[in-house]
């Protein structure tokens, strides 16, 4: 049921889908569904080695044949630790066939995150590759695991580079003993012969996968989202996206273990019977190189990817006429990143432009987009068919009028179940509404929407810098530092001051070629002058090489707060 006080778009959009009617199938349902009619085409793409979906779908059957042996039963956690490759993506689906949970985690998590993790999520099982096998912190698993499957990059390659991997490039990965306890090697798992396991239910309701996030405040939380949520994102985008045809390509480079990348750039392509590049490990030559190479249709990826795509060597002579749909989330892309990238890809032949969004964890991934044929400037789009967004006054339930600033709330059926075993973190992230008996997440973010219904982010509601009294939203200093053509990148936090409360520093990267002397922190001090009020200036500016990174590529403004404040002492 659509209701216009939540979708203002639909008076402006003929061609938007307004409803989607969700399959009655989980995650594995839905891609074994589409499977049928693309048998003998392209799937996978690995490291230059095809799979079908005949091979895909056989090996998913295998998988979930051999942790149905193993013991894993209907609603088990069995984790995932592994970077983009086959290996990983049979296992999360192999997890929906037998109704079980695909626990989503970061291969290069510490030895202490991975302990944490391992008892916080309950796994009965864990997925990783021998290259941290030795990560993990029990060679023998105790509590509620029951062992760990250890693969290899080799085992998704040729066979001639299976052995080329085997003996030169991947000759220093550590080795699992051979007879280390509890540990079922891939190629052993798949090749028993173990017998099939009962039908799915198929219940699309279920929690099938947890995702971990800081949510929207806090330690890290792991989101449980069912197949609903997922298929609902994933329809969403395509529709919406208005851009995907039969043949089409699209490059996962983003990381399984996130939102953004397990469903915008694996899920969506397997639910329609499409073809998806696995790329295990990003660099600024080798993503580049792949997309010359490839000529993928669709990339998605955070504002930090795109950048290096901008000044990227191997971009410079590239036609990218093949590009169709080039996505942006994560993190903020300002206005001004967002016109150097498009004047990049209008000036290599590329016909489409970025495409912003916008979601969390918490609701899988982006849930909002631009239109394809009408975007607007720093807009992160209109709400996903069966999506509800409203901008709310923080701490409260009241709806803000259009064009007012509150805090950003979206409701729909890809909203989590809640936090794994955090009623109370729960408790204060989903919220049933008074005024319409909905339940609503509140996403911990300020922006607003306009009188079309376009939404518009801000700030983190968290990152508000209190300074003399006055509240300043970094982003929009970082907008303006990034205005001049000189710099690169910014980051502005707040440092306890005794006198204000906070003080105001900025970090500054530069284009290459420049430099960070008097002269140039003079001109950006006269370009703060002129576009920032007195209150919100930077009383301090360092210029740095390049920003700290989340896992997922997000800029790590807490570790620039703790080094700041640190520094101070």
């Amino acid at each position: 049921m659509i209701d216009p006080q939540y979708t203002p778009w639909l008076e402006f959009y003929d061609n938007v889908p307004k409803h989607i009617e969700l399959p009655r199938r989980n995650m594995y349902g839905i891609v074994a569904h589409a499977a049928q009619t693309a048998m003998d085409e392209t799937a996978l793409i690995f490291m230059g080695k095809k799979t079908t979906y005949r091979e895909f779908m056989d090996s998913i059957e295998r998988c979930a044949a051999g942790m149905y042996a193993l013991g894993i039963r209907k609603g088990d956690h069995v984790m995932i630790c592994m970077p983009n490759c086959p290996q990983a993506v049979i296992a999360f689906y192999a997890c929906s066939r037998i109704d079980a949970v695909a626990v989503m985690v970061h291969p290069l998590s510490s030895k202490a995150e991975l302990e944490h993790l391992l008892d916080y999520s309950d796994s009965k099982l864990v997925f990783t590759l021998d290259m941290f096998y030795n990560n993990f912190p029990l060679t023998a698993p105790g509590g509620k695991c029951k062992g760990y499957v250890v693969s290899s990059i080799a085992d998704a390659l040729s066979s001639f580079k299976s052995f080329m991997y085997r003996h030169v490039v991947g000759r220093k990965d550590p080795k699992v003993p051979a007879n280390a306890p509890n540990v079922t090697m891939w190629k052993d798992m798949m090749t028993a012969g173990h017998p099939a396991p009962p039908p799915s239910e198929n219940d699309p309701e279920a929690v099938a996968a947890i995702l971990f996030t800081g949510g929207t405040t806090g330690p890290t939380k792991g989101a449980m989202l069912s197949s609903n949520a997922f298929n609902s994102c994933a329809l969403g985008m395509i529709e919406l996206s208005q851009v995907l045809n039969d043949g089409d390509l699209m490059m996962a480079v983003m990381p399984i273990f996130h939102g953004f990348g397990l469903c915008a750039c694996v899920h969506i392509p397997l639910i329609v019977g499409k073809k998806e590049i696995l790329v295990p490990r990003f660099t600024p030559d080798s993503y580049a190189k792949l997309i010359v190479k490839e000529k993928p249709n669709f990339i998605a990826g955070v504002p930090t990817l795109y950048e290096h795509m901008i000044r990227s060597k191997w971009l410079q002579k590239a036609d990218l006429s093949h590009l169709k749909g080039i996505f942006c989330g994560g993190d903020t892309l300002t206005p001004e990143t967002k016109d150097k990238l498009d004047k990049f890809l209008i000036e290599h032949n590329c016909g489409t432009t970025v495409r912003e969004g916008f979601g969390l964890t918490e609701s899988v991934t982006a849930n909002t987009i631009n239109p394809k044929n009408r975007q607007k400037r720093g807009s992160v789009g209109i709400p996903m068919p069966d999506i509800y967004y409203k901008i709310v006054k923080p701490g409260t339930d009241e709806r803000m009028p259009y064009g007012e600033d509150g805090e950003i709330c979206a409701s729909g059926p890809v909203l989590m179940k809640g936090y794994y075993n955090e009623p109370e973190e729960t408790a204060n992230v989903l919220k049933v509404h008074k005024d319409d008996g909905l339940t609503w997440l509140h996403t911990g973010d300020i922006g607003y929407m306009d009188e079309e219904g376009y939404i518009y982010f801000k700030q983190r509601l968290k990152r508000v810098i209190i300074t003399s009294g006055y509240n300043v939203y970094p982003s929009q200093v970082e907008n303006i530092l990034t205005q001049l053509p000189e710099v690169m990148d910014a980051c502005v936090i707040g440092v306890p001051d005794e006198l204000r409360g906070a003080k105001i520093k900025a970090y500054i990267v530069l284009e290459k070629g420049f430099q960070g002397d008097d002269a140039m922190l003079e001109k950006i001090k006269t370009h703060v002058r002129d576009h920032v009020a007195r209150f919100a200036k930077p009383r301090e500016y360092v210029f740095i090489d390049s920003m700290p990174r989340t896992k997922v590529g997000k800029v790590d403004y807490r570790k620039l707060e703790a080094e700041a404040i640190g520094g101070d002492e």
